[in-house]
């Protein structure tokens, strides 16, 4: 019996002791629930609800920043629209501020930490919140002569005061754009601000250009399709900074989704350690805005100096948060960049132990200290143009694990070659009925441009009653041009399988032209 009573009461005071210690979590975390709302309303707080719940005595200094908050505004305005203009679009005549306040919430630092320092400097990293209400009004100004005013909300969306800014083509984007790449370039690039502690001469410290970046386009592949009839048309937009007069624009390719650009583009590099390529590409809509496709990034930090750099990189919605798992396509650059007056630190990209090949000594040859000193006053650098004649002498050696093309499991394949910008043609013999062909053919051809110049080799099934392409292979002759010679395999774009065995030979003569 005393069993039963000792089980009894050991049962009842488990259960009261599990209720107890419920009844005091829910307790708790209404506790935390109120001190929460409470923290969050007080981060709310205006000026006017402040005066409302504190005697004069013990207002924060935030509270009474009515006169700083319109000098500040007014800096902020004087500061802003000279900055709006470098970004403005050309379909826009002026951006002025109708309005601009900051708001009765003030912003808060909740961070401070060294990120280094040496005897030249200390680099700080400031952590701010502002939950705050501004209201920012643009006075637009189009070349079309029609005047809006636009309000600007902090989460980057637009509204026209009265009406609907998607009602009017084109201006929509070019107003998006204009902030969002000044919002961008203010953020991303190195923003350096000087204040001067002690009297003296800082302008050792301000940024100025270090280099230059050459960045050949070569081609896009497997692009997304934005039309509903035929094939995209693809451009691409590529930049360091993102104003207008530093933005390179391709050609657009018609209807296409895997474009051969083959063009290049020199920029201006302020930091290396920092500054980032930036490649966009866009659908060309003709008379309506262009429609997006996708956009890569590379950091200049990865880039060896004096070193070309071939690179793929895959196209995202979205180069902050990468959710976006929808296939749009690749693009493909080549890449160099050159620091002003260290020529000797360049080495052969394919060849480490040949330093400073004839090819860089004509790329490099002239650019100092001193003339880097000019570009950073004037931001013009004096263009030297390479051209390179010579002889490419190309063999086809063979090609393995071709696709299948005939109806009897073979196919009959013969090889295109094809200079891209001078559009010299040659091809191999065909070879009946196999896989792994071997042709071992040399073709040479007279090349004009050899920086500016791609090679194309097409592979194509024979057959009685036609030809059916099985896919190819596009190389820049950057490879050829630095090491002299090489044999490589590479693999055949556009089928399932198939590679090509070649050997290339390059013999030039360098021709340097100098223009403003």
């Amino acid at each position: 019996m005393s069993f039963y009573v000792g089980l009894f009461l050991g049962i009842s005071f488990g259960i009261g002791l599990i209720f107890g210690f419920a009844r005091y979590e829910k307790i708790r975390s209404k506790r935390r629930s109120d001190l929460a709302t409470t923290i969050a309303a007080f981060a709310r707080m205006t000026v006017e609800d402040s005066r409302k719940i504190l005697p004069p005595e013990f207002y924060p200094s935030w509270v009474v920043f009515t006169q700083r908050q319109k000098l500040t505004s007014e800096l902020i305005r004087s500061s802003a629209e000279p900055i709006l203009e470098q970004y403005r679009s050309v379909i826009l005549s002026s951006l002025k501020f109708s309005k601009l306040t900051l708001g009765t919430v003030a912003p808060q630092f909740t961070g401070v930490s060294i990120i280094e320092g040496d005897a030249k400097g200390i680099t700080m990293e400031l952590e701010m919140e502002w939950d705050g209400n501004p209201s920012i009004i643009l006075d637009v100004k189009t070349r079309v002569g029609i005047g809006l005013p636009i309000q600007k909300n902090m989460d980057f969306t637009l509204k026209v005061v009265g009406g609907e800014l998607s009602a009017i083509p084109g201006i929509s984007d070019a107003i998006e754009d204009t902030i969002r790449n000044a919002i961008e370039d203010s953020i991303t690039w190195p923003v350096r601000k000087i204040i001067p502690i002690l009297p003296g001469d800082y302008s050792d410290l301000e940024l100025k250009p270090v280099g230059t970046l050459e960045v050949k386009l070569v081609q896009g592949k497997g692009l997304s399709n934005k039309d509903i009839i035929g094939k995209s048309d693809p451009y691409a937009v590529l930049f360091i900074r993102p104003l207008p007069d530093k933005m390179k624009t391709s050609k657009i390719i018609s209807n296409q989704l895997n474009p051969i650009w083959n063009e290049h583009f020199e920029f201006i590099v302020e930091d290396a350690s920092t500054q980032h390529l930036t490649v966009r590409v866009f659908d060309d809509e003709g008379l309506q805005p262009s429609e997006f496709i996708g956009c890569a990034q590379i950091a200049l930090k990865d880039l060896e100096p004096g070193k070309v750099k071939d690179v793929w990189l895959k196209l995202v919605k979205d180069l902050v948060v990468q959710r976006d798992t929808k296939d749009r396509g690749q693009v493909h650059l080549e890449l160099l960049y050159c620091p002003f007056g260290t020529e000797s630190a360049f080495r052969n990209p394919f060849n480490p132990d040949f330093q400073l090949t004839e090819l860089e000594k004509i790329l490099k040859t002239g650019i100092d200290q001193t003339e880097a000193a000019d570009i950073a006053k004037s931001g013009v650098q004096k263009k030297r143009n390479v051209i390179l004649r010579g002889v490419l002498s190309v063999t086809v050696i063979s090609a393995e694990n071709l696709p299948s093309v005939d109806i009897m499991g073979k196919s009959d394949p013969y090889v295109v070659l094809i200079m891209k910008k001078s559009e010299q043609k040659s091809k191999t013999r065909v070879l009946i009925n196999t896989l792994n062909p071997v042709w071992n053919q040399t073709f040479d051809f007279v090349v004009e441009d050899g920086l500016h110049d791609l090679l194309i080799l097409e592979v194509w099934d024979h057959d009685t009653f036609g030809k059916d392409k099985m896919g190819e292979c596009i190389m820049t002759l950057t490879r050829v041009i630095l090491e002299g010679e090489f044999t490589d395999t590479f693999t055949i774009d556009g089928t399932k399988s198939g590679k090509l065995h070649l050997h290339l030979k390059w013999t030039a003569q360098p021709i340097l032209r100098d223009s403003e």
